[in-house]
């Protein structure tokens, strides 16, 4: 029986031959991640085990970037304890302000998720480094804390579904628009403890933000991980990210999948998902006429550098709506210091908008963007759940950068398009 691209990578870090979807084995990591929020738990889960240090100082990473630059007392004081335990380890991969940025941005940046490797994270959006042809997935504090000290994990074995991607997207359609579309096709739990597998002809269409974009939302889908196959333009971002080793994995033909979906990338528009949930999507000519209070621009999901020129594109010699709040985060500090010499953050601040040192503040509620009682926002971030980015009466609308630029001048849920 043929093995898919995640089991084939599952099974050499687990030191054998074959897996099958549901096996229970016990894998080697290559890499292990935390963050202010997540770090603290397992640092003090790690306290009790019978170890003085991590496996690897090297094989850890730890990036607060939460509610960094600290919001309050309790914030500082998280960052304080990841920031004791980095120095006492000697961890190599520590990286705050000045040198941070939102960890699924920056991670690939640094070079630290390459084709093959086995990565966990105590994050959710860990899914993140699929893009490159990892296996890269969410886990627990706790899990951790055990990984940050045997550099070893339990997995279950997923199954598969294959998305077979096929033409070139229409101006304004972006990875956002297809996650988005294929979140809306199979439902938020359509891909539970699944692989999401993408091939096709249309890959090749597809920037590496586009990918790590998808690749990030797999989660929203309820999968353990989403992973595309290594090709030329991942090999070229690998030439400029990165010094390390890497080994090519891919599906067998007789690999098997529980579904193939096909998409035909020239058919999507620009998609938009509606309050409370990444399902709930609809095409920007289904929308109709939504006033909007606030845009959000940034997040592990769409914070890179093609995210900042799609929204400079849009509001170059335009200016934001009377009454809108636009705030722009840029992923990284490389990002923020690329839009700056490319002028972009002088199209931002002269459009209206405010630029933000790298955080996922506004994206999971803790500050930067709070949303007021009634208040509606367009975010490029990945959640929409209810209270998600503030009160509990609030709304937001997942969408791409063009779509939420392009809201911040109408004032309107609006694609580019739509402006005059």
């Amino acid at each position: 029986m043929g093995m898919t691209m995640t089991q084939k990578i599952l099974a050499a870090h687990a030191g054998l031959e074959q897996v099958t979807a549901g096996q229970l084995i016990e894998a080697d990591l290559d890499l292990v991640l935390g963050n202010d929020i997540t770090s603290p738990v397992a640092i003090k889960e790690m306290e009790k085990f019978n170890t003085q240090s991590v496996f690897d100082k090297d094989k850890i990473a730890l990036v607060p970037d939460h509610f960094v630059p600290n919001k309050d007392i309790k914030s500082a004081e998280h960052c304080k304890c990841v920031r004791n335990f980095a120095r006492k380890n000697e961890i190599t991969n520590y990286f705050e302000v000045g040198e941070m940025g939102i960890e699924h941005a920056l991670l690939p940046e640094k070079g630290l998720t390459v084709p093959g490797d086995v990565i966990i994270g105590a994050d959710s959006h860990t899914c993140t480094y699929g893009a490159v042809g990892a296996f890269s997935t969410g886990i627990g504090s706790t899990d951790m804390a055990a990984g940050m000290a045997t550099g070893k994990a339990w997995f279950k074995v997923p199954s598969a579904i294959r998305f077979v991607l096929t033409g070139k997207p229409a101006e304004w359609v972006s990875g956002k628009d297809i996650i988005l579309h294929i979140i809306g096709m199979i439902g938020v739990d359509g891909a539970l403890y699944k692989s999401m597998e993408f091939t096709g002809d249309g890959i090749a269409e597809l920037s590496m933000d586009d990918r790590f974009t998808i690749a990030n939302m797999a989660i929203e889908a309820g999968a353990k991980n989403g992973i595309f196959p290594v090709d030329d333009k991942t090999k070229a971002y690998l030439e400029e990210h990165t010094k390390r080793s890497y080994k090519v994995y891919e599906a067998d033909e007789d690999a098997e999948y529980d579904e193939t979906y096909t998409i035909d990338l020239s058919s999507l528009k620009p998609t938009v998902a509606f309050p409370h949930l990444p399902e709930n999507t609809k095409t920007i000519d289904q929308v109709g006429d939504i006033a909007i209070d606030q845009v959000v621009i940034g997040s592990c999901t769409n914070g890179r550098i093609d995210d900042m020129r799609i929204a400079a594109k849009v509001l170059k010699g335009r200016h934001v709506a009377q009454g809108i709040r636009c705030i722009i985060i840029p992923a990284t500090q490389a990002v923020y210091l690329q839009a700056m010499e490319e002028g972009l953050l002088k199209i931002f601040i002269e459009a209206g908008a405010i630029v933000s040192t790298p955080t996922c503040g506004p994206c999971l509620g803790g500050y930067m963007g709070i949303l007021a009682e009634g208040e509606r926002c367009v975010s490029t971030t990945n959640r929409n759940f209810v209270g998600r980015m503030g009160h509990v009466n609030s709304e937001i609308y997942l969408a791409s950068p063009a779509v939420a630029a392009a809201s911040a001048v109408t004032g309107r849920i609006s694609c580019p398009c739509q402006l005059d």
